[in-house]
């Protein structure tokens, strides 16, 4: 039996910006998404700890060490700047999977990592 299993997890980031007129995604600094063994392109869960909004979108790597994430598109109506988020992606497998998970604080420098 195939399980579908929390992989990757960014927990407690800050969208930075919200920008409508992109064609959609969100944007994470590179290094973050490498914390978390996030890649480029990757389907992720996006959900709002501060408005209860979520959304599904991709993920697109930003410049490192900036601390930018980035609401593009249509997602930016749910999820807008100033929101504390958490952003997930998922794998399918017939065993456990150990997830990497970062927690971030309000300028998305990583305060704790949980693996």
């Amino acid at each position: 039996m195939q399980h579908v299993l929390l992989k990757s997890k960014i927990h407690r980031a800050c969208v930075t910006v919200a920008d409508i007129e992109y064609e959609g995604s969100i944007e994470i600094p590179s290094d973050l998404m490498e914390a978390a063994g996030l890649w480029e392109g990757e389907r992720v869960l996006v959900t709002s700890a501060s408005k209860g909004g979520r959304l599904e979108t991709y993920a697109q790597a930003g410049t490192p060490g900036t601390g930018k994430i980035i609401m593009n598109g249509g997602a930016a109506h749910i999820i807008k700047a100033g929101e504390r988020i958490t952003i997930m992606a998922f794998a399918i497998s017939e065993n456990p999977i150990l997830a990497k998970k970062i927690v971030c604080d309000e300028n998305n420098e990583i305060i704790r990592r949980v693996n």
